[in-house]
């Protein structure tokens, strides 16, 4: 299959003839190495230079249909470039340690490692080496209708508040935030991939337990999260679609609220 990277301009008609190993592989070059810009800056890059891929990929979609894309999602992705806002809601994340984690029963999770100081000097040494803070915003998915929120006691017009207009009466991501887990971790070891699948199994089997299931705790004077943020994270209703998703590669957009504006994630299967 031909996979020639496509040039800046991405013109309309020429992406439209490109294969779709192209589209993927020159979206992913474009991306390369920079998710650490400024957000202001990533978010003008996708909406004057990405976008036509962005449109293209979304059409090319393979799996549209959202229970199909339920035995997709399973597993650990990586983003490798990413328009949306709370994946830096603290500063110092460490980009090639960040992870989004699915699993088939219905929760998934954003995880991350933040070093605050990684860009002093001195302080990315004694971070290092001393100490790490790694955060996981657990949630819960599931395909659902207008139909079906109806029956859960909400009325249409706030289930319709979830979809996009041309979209009434068809299905759609219903998520839930569950928890949020910090830790605080101490010596040189990574946060691997492997590390955070142990971290968010156990996080899966405790909402599975009715034993040991509880409530998210807001944060204390030791936690790294205020209270603001806590809020957000708790009253948000994110909305999740997948443009494109295939066993390796996906497009995502993201909306945490109504009023904001989409967000957009280039993710690739990790393992």
């Amino acid at each position: 299959m031909d996979s020639a990277l496509l040039e800046i301009p991405f013109e309309p008609a020429v992406v439209a003839k490109a294969d779709t190993s192209s589209l993927k592989s020159s979206l992913l070059k474009q991306v390369e190495a920079k998710d650490t810009e400024p957000m202001g800056k990533k978010v003008r890059f996708a909406n004057e230079t990405l976008m036509p891929l962005f449109d293209e990929l979304e059409k090319r979609n393979p799996t549209p249909e959202l229970e199909q894309q339920i035995s997709l999602l399973k597993g650990v992705w990586f983003p490798v470039w990413s328009t949306n806002p709370f994946q830096d809601i603290l500063p110092g994340r460490v980009h090639h340690e960040s992870y989004q984690i699915f699993d088939d029963n219905g929760y998934y999770a954003n995880l991350a490692r933040y070093k605050p100081g990684q860009k002093s000097p001195i302080l990315s040494w004694f971070s290092r080496w001393l100490l790490s803070y790694d955060l996981m915003i657990m949630q819960s998915y599931s395909v659902q209708t207008q139909a079906a929120k109806e029956s859960d006691g909400e009325s249409a017009g706030e289930a319709a508040d979830l979809l996009e207009p041309n979209q009434t009466n068809q299905d759609y991501w219903n998520i839930q935030n569950v928890s949020i887990q910090q830790a605080l971790r101490f010596g040189s070891v990574s946060f691997s991939a492997e590390t955070a699948q142990a971290w968010f199994n156990k996080a899966v089997a405790k909402q599975k337990s009715p034993q040991l299931r509880s409530p998210a705790a807001p944060p204390t004077q030791q936690n790294r999260i205020a209270a603001k943020q806590y809020q957000q994270i708790s009253k948000a209703r994110p909305r999740l679609d997948n443009l494109y998703i295939d066993q390796e590669f996906r497009l995502v957009k993201t909306q945490r609220e109504k009023s904001q504006r989409p967000s957009y994630t280039v993710a690739v299967r990790l393992g």
